[in-house]
């Protein structure tokens, strides 16, 4: 499929050229090139329609001709902004938005902000819509904590909104006055609606707040929670920890076939989320804690705490050596590692398998198609010293 800003350097789908079958095959051979040595790898699971699944848009304000303002997105290794109508990765639903956006914005004058000379009002906006509930957030980040007009804003926004054939449920603003990359500052004000939209996932409703992390391909997340949540082979009677559990997607969707999920979550915003979509889908055996999860697994593993299953979701740069040394001192008999980057996973299995445990299989999951992330779930178990998969014992703990 063709795409205007390609041409422009756009560099957000740097996969594009390469037919779908291609990506899919280039991505499974390069998981099986970093984690097949310690175990097989599961064929890749693709996307019957690979177009316009992000349900997450962050789009930059600058300037246009005749004093308005346009937004787009960074040219590959610029901060040049490129202007975008359409995108093929972006829902629909938000490409329309965020042209509606853009007239409320020229309507009310607003300037985009100059982060050289660090004048101007708007530096980004950011979407979000909830596929299954069809409810959109608008979140207006601004270098200065005060909007003019806001309710005139809010009223022209709905008006371009509704133009377009769509409804706004909640509009915010942020307020990042720092001098940084970062695009979303510390103060909220809600201008319109709730300030949180909700969506439903794997038979979980969530709220979700403008910084809440939430995965931005649904379809594919149904298929990496489901592999997950597979991989862990709970039976009613585990105790399980979420590590690095965010609004708590992961151990929320494995609740119904656990007897107890402890989540671990650095964000304190996502653990009262966390907590709140716990609540809102009536699960009680679930627990949330606000604390960095390597100091958290460390104290619980010394105090003699002990978990069935454990799910790890981290960051791009993998694990620690001091985590994963206490995942093997809780000694789980499985251990799921969901992993957003190949590279950190094949380090970190190094060290697993050094300590007691075998890979079972890795299923590599395209969630970002026609750019170059790859998700994997890799699936663990322990042996004892016999090299023989270890039964595990139900935990007492609940």
């Amino acid at each position: 499929m063709d795409c205007k800003l390609k041409a422009k350097h756009c560099g957000g789908c740097p996969l594009l050229g390469l037919d779908y079958s291609a990506q899919l095959k280039q991505k499974e051979d390069k998981v099986r090139a970093l984690v097949g040595r310690y175990g097989p790898v599961d064929p890749i699971r693709g996307m019957a329609e690979p177009w316009h699944y992000r349900n997450k848009v962050i789009s930059t304000f600058a300037p246009a001709a005749g004093g308005k303002l346009t937004s787009g997105i960074y040219a590959a290794n610029s901060h040049k902004v490129l202007p975008v109508e359409s995108c093929l990765l972006q829902d629909e639903v938000l490409d329309k938005t965020m042209e509606a956006v853009r007239a409320a914005a020229n309507a009310c004058r607003y300037q985009p902000y100059n982060e050289d000379k660090g004048t101007g009002l708007l530096r980004h906006c950011l979407l979000r819509r909830g596929v299954a509930t069809g409810q959109v957030m608008v979140v207006l980040v601004t270098a200065q904590p005060v909007l003019p007009g806001a309710k005139n804003f809010v009223k022209a926004l709905l008006a371009e909104a509704e133009k377009r054939g769509v409804t706004v449920t909640t509009v915010v603003q942020n307020l990042n006055s720092r001098k940084t990359s970062v695009v979303l500052g510390e103060a909220e004000k809600v201008l319109y609606g709730k300030g949180y939209i909700l969506d439903t996932l794997c038979g979980r409703t969530y709220a979700l707040s403008p910084r809440s992390f939430y995965q931005v391909n649904p379809v594919q997340t149904e298929v990496l929670y489901g592999l997950a949540v597979e991989a862990a082979q709970l039976t009613g009677r585990e105790v399980v920890l979420d590590a690095y559990c965010g609004i708590g997607t992961i151990g929320l969707t494995a609740a119904g076939q656990a007897k107890q999920v402890v989540g671990v979550e650095l964000n304190r915003d996502a653990v009262q989320d966390a907590i709140g979509n716990a609540r809102h889908n009536g699960v009680k055996n679930a627990r949330f804690f606000a604390a960095d999860a390597t100091r958290w697994i460390s104290e619980a593993a010394q105090e003699g705490e002990r978990a069935d299953v454990i799910f790890m979701d981290p960051p791009r740069e993998g694990s620690t050596p001091q985590f994963l040394q206490s995942v093997v001192q809780m000694a789980p008999r499985r251990v799921v590692y969901v992993s957003c980057n190949p590279e950190t996973l094949a380090r970190d299995l190094a060290l697993l398998t050094q300590k007691g445990y075998r890979v079972d299989r890795s299923t590599p999951v395209d969630m970002f198609p026609h750019t170059e992330h790859i998700e994997v779930v890799c699936a663990l178990s322990r042996v004892d010293a016999g090299g023989k998969k270890h039964a595990g014992r139900r935990s007492g703990k609940g």
